[in-house]
């Protein structure tokens, strides 16, 4: 069956984009949703090199492999975003099962090569699902090499027993220690969010393998609080005083009754005293009184503080993924001649 590449056709195509990415991401997609987030973004890209020669702004391409009948059998996205790391292209591509292996793939990365080549990136990054040994070798064929390993783990409430973690002790003792909690619903408005920017700002940062910039307020607000499943009162505030001292937000999906830590953070004062545990038991408190069938997490292999609390809580581990990267002139789209 002869395969083929064009351009995305909108707002067509995003139902037949949601169906293979949720062969692919761990938690579900709409197609409205990708038609809210792309409302999100800018019509036309900006990008330029820097003052040593790395590229910078922002910019994106999207294609679609298609059968004969227009059928969408394989999607990737190469962008950059005006705080990812000089020189890099962040990457998705995703192929469905029964079409991989005969060159679909090597299609669409040849497509990110022209045009990333074109823009002047040096660097591709992107991740594989690490229970995925030929999607693996796929892209290490390639040129790809692994970088870091990040882990998911879930908390299934139905094994979850709130007495045992012992949350109204840990709670006590830091409002003992000047803290108190709220949300971001208790608290809502201008203030309140630039306070939360500036504990991410801050946090970020400090998250292992996270590179690149922070992004500014505008554009956090966007990614950040007005992300799928977002609500004020799921965003959980440790306080001394008026000042935040961490947060942990947690999105909940429908489709699936589940919970997603979308992050977790404490100031730099603060850690060392239970902080982001107290908040996680808030988040599973929060997960139980909703309902929630589990609460699903992210975590880098190296962060080992949240692992920590992670493995207390009773969180078991998932499956993880490989962020691998690549010298985008050293990546060959097909190897010794093969697809």
């Amino acid at each position: 069956m002869r395969i083929r590449l064009r351009p995305l056709r909108l707002p067509d195509d995003y139902a037949g984009m949601a169906a293979l990415l949720n062969t692919y991401w761990s938690e579900p997609t709409t197609a409205r949703r990708l038609e809210e987030d792309d409302a999100k973004l800018y019509e036309v890209g900006h990008t330029y090199l820097d003052e040593n020669g790395l590229l910078g702004g922002y910019d994106r391409t999207r294609q679609v492999a298609v059968t004969e009948a227009d059928e969408i059998v394989g999607y990737v996205w190469s962008w950059r975003a005006p705080w990812t790391e000089p020189g890099y292209l962040n990457n998705t591509l995703v192929v469905a099962e029964a079409y991989r292996g005969q060159g679909v793939g090597s299609e669409l990365l040849r497509h990110v090569l022209g045009w990333g080549g074109g823009l002047g990136a040096t660097t591709l990054i992107t991740e594989v699902w690490d229970d995925q040994p030929a999607s693996l070798r796929f892209a290490q064929r390639r040129g790809f090499v692994i970088e870091r390993h990040g882990y998911q783990s879930v908390l299934q409430m139905d094994r979850t027993d709130l007495k045992a973690l012992n949350a109204d002790e840990t709670l006590r003792r830091l409002e003992r220690e000047g803290l108190r909690f709220t949300t971001l619903a208790e608290e809502p408005g201008e203030e309140s969010e630039r306070k939360l920017y500036a504990l991410y700002k801050e946090t970020l940062v400090d998250i292992p393998g996270y590179i690149g910039e922070v992004p500014e307020i505008g554009e956090w607000r966007k990614w950040y609080l007005q992300a799928d499943g977002y609500a004020p009162d799921q965003v959980l505030i440790a306080a001394d005083g008026d000042r935040y001292a961490g947060v942990t937000n947690v999105l909940h999906h429908a489709a699936t009754n589940g919970m997603y830590h979308e992050y977790t953070g404490v100031g730099r004062a603060y850690r060392g005293r239970g902080v982001a545990l107290g908040l996680k038991l808030l988040a599973v408190r929060l997960a139980a009184r909703r309902g929630a069938a589990y609460i699903r997490t992210d975590n880098d292999s190296t962060n080992e503080p949240i692992l920590k609390i992670n493995r207390r809580l009773g969180y078991e581990p998932l499956r993880g993924s490989y962020r691998i990267v690549a010298k985008l002139k050293e990546v060959a789209p097909s190897p010794s001649g093969t697809p």
